[in-house]
C-alpha cells in the first residue's frame, strides 16, 4: 500500500562539502566548505555548491533504497541525482532491509560507499563496477524530453512528448504528490522506470545532461 504523502518541503538533508574528494587534499586549509542543511530544492542547491567550488559531498545519514523509504531518504536520492549530474563525488551509505537493494533503479547515481543490508558487499561492488557518467540521462528539447537509459543493459531511448507526461516529469523533478499525477501517466512513467514512488510522492530518476562526457552515440 502506498505510503501517505509527506511534507517534503519541511524535510531537510544534511550534507558536508569539500573542494576535493581526496582525503589528504581535503584536509588542506580552504578546502572544506562546511556542512549545509538542505531545505529547499535540490537542483538549485547542487548547482550553487558546484559554482562555489564543491567537488565532493558527504551525506552523514544512511539513505534507504526500499519502497517504504521516508521523505528524507527520497530527498537524499534526488540530491545525489543532482550531485551526480554535476560530476561531483558523493560519499554516502545506502541501506536496504527487504533485499531489494534498489532493484537497479538507482544504478546511475554515484555509487555508495557501502550498502547496509548487503553483508557480502556484492551490491556495492557491482554498483561501482557498472557506474559511468550519464548511465541514465535526460535532455530537454522544445516539447519533448529524451531519456537515454543503460541501467538495465542495452541502450534504451525514450521520448516523452505528451503534455500530461511532460507536466508530470517537470513536477516530479523535486517530488510531486502521486495523486496530482493522472493514473495513466503514473502507470506509463513508473512502468518505464523513469519515476519512482516514495513517501507518497513520485520522483524523477534520470540525471540531467549538463554536458556530454562521451560522444553522444556512446551515451
Amino acid at each position: 500500500m502506498p505510503s501517505p504523502p509527506a511534507d517534503v518541503d519541511a524535510t531537510g538533508v544534511r550534507v558536508e562539502l569539500s573542494r576535493d574528494y581526496d582525503p589528504v587534499a581535503a584536509r588542506l586549509p580552504g578546502m572544506a566548505l562546511g556542512a549545509r542543511d538542505l531545505a529547499g530544492a535540490c537542483g538549485p542547491a547542487a548547482a550553487g555548491w558546484y559554482r562555489e567550488g564543491a567537488r565532493y559531498a558527504r551525506l552523514p545519514a544512511p539513505v534507504d533504497l526500499c519502497p517504504d523509504a521516508d521523505a528524507a531518504s527520497a530527498r537524499a536520492l534526488v540530491l545525489i541525482r543532482e550531485l551526480t549530474a554535476h560530476g561531483m563525488a558523493v560519499d554516502w551509505t545506502a541501506r536496504c532491509h527487504d533485499g531489494c537493494h534498489g532493484d537497479g533503479l538507482f544504478a546511475h547515481l554515484y555509487p555508495p560507499t557501502r550498502v547496509d543490508g548487503d553483508p557480502h558487499g556484492a551490491t556495492a561492488a557491482g554498483w561501482r563496477d557498472g557506474f559511468f557518467p550519464s548511465r541514465c540521462v535526460h535532455r530537454r528539447g522544445p516539447g519533448f524530453v529524451e531519456v537515454r537509459d543503460r541501467r538495465f543493459g542495452p541502450l534504451e531511448v525514450i521520448t516523452v512528448d505528451e503534455p500530461e507526461h511532460l507536466a508530470a516529469v517537470a513536477a516530479a523533478a523535486e517530488g510531486v504528490d502521486r495523486e496530482r499525477v493522472p493514473a495513466e501517466v503514473r502507470h506509463d512513467l513508473v512502468g518505464a522506470r523513469l519515476l519512482v514512488e516514495r513517501a507518497g510522492h513520485l520522483w524523477w530518476l534520470p540525471t540531467r545532461a549538463y554536458r556530454w562526457p562521451f560522444p553522444a552515440l556512446i551515451v
